[in-house]
């Protein structure tokens, strides 16, 4: 319920609106705007009507109970090396409302959750690597096909093919092979880069502190690569299996162009392939995106040592439990 909420500070009187709801024997209160220091202030104020402000208290409000209901159901995870057992229970909390609520929804009413996590997802992919084109262009562009004022053919590209690779990989998830890999990001680049395949080229990441592999020994450390993920996924959470997995193929820089997009693609689908919600790693954060994956270069390319990526696999799950919540909330 909504109501007006008086606080007495000082002895002065100051309004607010507040909105509560009973969860079993608690009652959760939250204030979501203030309406000023008199009747009259709030008299104005409840004219402007802030139903905004009331929904989204409401839908914060549904968020915290339903992830606390579910942290409640989740049976104490294993310990993890790379993972706090906190963050850790949080992801599981939303990997269990997704196994049981989410995937159990009808066929059109996945698809509408899915579109809504895919525009939120390509604008924020696309931007980490320079896209200029808005959320709510993104928005008009996916979904009514209104093509963005003074925006170049490449980045409404870049957002299309993004939109047609993910629901792809949701439709028909295939094994992670270098095939995949290539393919994957040949679709991406699509009318974007000519330079499809494997690059033929050395090259070097601008403002990095990594060497990427050299041209002549790309195929090895590939062959590495995929020898490590067959020996750890059985073994490592997906979370870490697939977070690992991003920042090797990133070290390895396989592409001329499009590494980024490609490994967060990636991710995305190795935790759809274990049952796991997708994420997104959200432009506002990319510094410490940037910087997490900095501190897993100085691991050594076979090797998957916990100080090294426990940083990176943080910041992944973080975001996991963020965009989970704000994206698939019933």
């Amino acid at each position: 319920m909504a109501y007006l909420y008086k606080k007495v500070i000082g002895g002065k009187p100051y309004y607010y609106l507040r909105v509560s709801v009973r969860n079993k024997e608690r009652v959760i209160a939250k204030d979501v705007a203030y309406l000023g220091s008199s009747l009259d202030d709030v008299e104005q104020a409840l004219k402007k009507r802030p139903e905004k402000e009331v929904r989204k208290a409401y839908k914060t409000l549904k968020r915290f109970l339903t992830q606390n209901t579910y942290l409640e159901r989740v049976k104490k995870p294993k310990a993890d090396p790379y993972l706090p057992s906190v963050l850790l229970a949080q992801v599981e909390a939303a990997h269990t409302h997704f196994d049981e609520v989410v995937l159990k929804l009808d066929t059109r009413t996945q698809e509408e959750f899915f579109r809504h996590f895919l525009i939120e997802f390509a604008f924020n992919t696309t931007s980490i690597e320079g896209n200029t084109i808005t959320l709510k262009e993104t928005h008009k562009l996916l979904e009514e096909e209104l093509l963005p004022k003074d925006k170049t053919l490449r980045e409404v590209y870049d957002l299309q093919n993004t939109e047609k690779v993910f629901f792809a990989l949701r439709e028909r998830p295939p094994e992670i092979t270098q095939t995949t890999i290539i393919d994957i990001h040949d679709r991406l680049m699509d009318r974007i880069d000519e330079r499809k395949g494997l690059r033929s080229h050395d090259v070097r990441v601008f403002r990095s502190t990594f060497e990427t592999t050299p041209v002549a020994y790309l195929q090895t450390d590939l062959k590495l690569l995929f020898t490590w993920f067959e020996k750890h996924k059985g073994t490592l959470h997906p979370l870490a299996l697939g977070s690992i997995f991003h920042h090797k193929l990133e070290r390895i820089h396989p592409f001329a162009d499009g590494n980024g997009r490609t490994g967060r693609m990636l991710l995305n689908l190795i935790l759809l392939k274990h049952g796991y919600p997708p994420l997104i790693v959200p432009k506002r954060r990319r510094k410490e995106y940037l910087a997490a994956l900095k501190k897993a270069d100085s691991a050594e390319l076979p090797k998957s040592g916990t100080a090294e990526y426990a940083p990176l696999i943080t910041f992944i799950a973080q975001e996991l439990v963020t965009s989970y919540w704000e994206n698939f909330l019933v």
